[in-house]
């Protein structure tokens, strides 16, 4: 279900731009802000209501419910219904093809000690 048009930009294409500018720490630093900005502030997590609620604030209200669970269920590694930080990171850079090629790199300058 990609409603893509030549002229939308969303958010995975700017990562690789983001990258870029930020460097390793930096993307991951901006992810992590995004994921507090959609996450459930009592859960801590991404859940269903709080990424259809806080998708409306950010000019997305026209997701369907069944795209919202969608999403969800793609990033949603440990099977509990919602995204916790880095399920939400994996999925951000999964939604990026240019990043998947350069991730190791990009991991590796934002954590050094691995």
């Amino acid at each position: 279900m990609d409603a893509r048009s030549p002229t939308t930009i969303h958010f995975e294409d700017l990562l690789p731009t983001m990258a870029d500018k930020l460097g390793g720490e930096g993307l991951i630093k901006e992810l992590c802000n995004g994921f507090q900005l959609l996450m459930d502030g009592k859960k801590g997590l991404i859940t269903f209501d709080s990424l259809k609620k806080k998708s409306a604030l950010l000019g997305l209200q026209d997701f369907q419910d069944e795209e919202i669970k969608s999403m969800i269920k793609e990033g949603d590694l440990d099977g509990d219904g919602a995204l916790n930080q880095l399920e939400f990171c994996m999925l951000m850079f999964r939604l990026s093809p240019e990043l998947t090629g350069g991730a190791g790199r990009l991991l590796e300058e934002a954590f050094p000690q691995i």
